[in-house]
């Protein structure tokens, strides 16, 4: 099982950054591209992907849509890209978070023990939650309508595993942002109008009048059954 892997195409950033990970004690590998990255998920266990955008042949955000679409894999995109659009992409296509180059290592150090932890941490497992015709399994983070599998990014199911956790609270949208992409993100505040957007369309019958998630104008969202 690989710990970490490393999709990066600068050779000099991807040895500096497996030697330090190394020495953190996580296995890593490296693949110089998004085709052989993607080609040793498809033969190996890895628990976790550090995916750079700017790639050379296929590019990060074609390599982030194809990871989410076969695994459930935590995943942080490092990019010097730092325009807002690119990152509102990387998150929707199922980017669990996005740090810009060049980057504090400290920081990015605490963003994969925070995936680490999120996925993985077995305290944090292990309950079904229903509420009306949504189910969620805590242990898989899984999320069923009607008994049918959704397929929901990282952000996504966080999003709505908090505001179920909360039920018949207004939330505010800083609280939201803060404990679902966190005080240090580099994201912007809006993708949070974003996220419900996408999730109202898969969990709602109706998502232009939602039954489950309100809007409180001014405010923030509150779920109700």
């Amino acid at each position: 099982m690989t710990d970490i892997l490393v999709i990066e195409d600068d050779y000099d950033i991807a040895s500096l950054l497996c030697d330090f990970l190394g020495k953190e004690g996580y296995s890593v590998y490296h693949a110089a591209s998004g085709e052989e990255g993607l080609e040793y998920i498809d033969s190996n266990l890895v628990r976790l992907v550090l995916l750079d955008i700017m790639l050379s042949k296929m590019d990060g955000f074609e390599v982030c849509k194809k990871i989410h679409g076969a695994k459930n894999l935590p995943m942080l995109i490092l990019s010097a890209k730092i325009e807002k659009e690119d990152k509102l992409n990387g998150l929707l296509l199922g980017a669990d978070d996005y740090i810009e180059k060049p980057y504090d290592i400290d920081l990015l150090l605490a963003k994969i023990h925070a995936l680490y932890r999120r996925h993985y941490d077995e305290s944090l497992k292990g309950s079904i939650i229903q509420e009306g015709t949504i189910k969620i399994d805590t242990s898989g983070r899984n999320v069923y309508v009607n008994e049918t599998k959704l397929s929901l990014t990282t952000k996504e199911y966080d999003l709505l595993l908090l505001l179920v956790e909360n039920k018949g609270k207004v939330l505010h949208k800083e609280y939201i942002f803060n404990k679902v992409w966190g005080f240090d993100s580099f994201s912007e505040p809006s993708t949070l109008t974003v996220h419900i957007k996408w999730l109202r369309k898969k969990i709602e019958r109706d998502s232009k009048n939602p039954k489950y998630i309100s809007t409180i104008w001014g405010v923030g969202y509150k779920f109700q059954v």
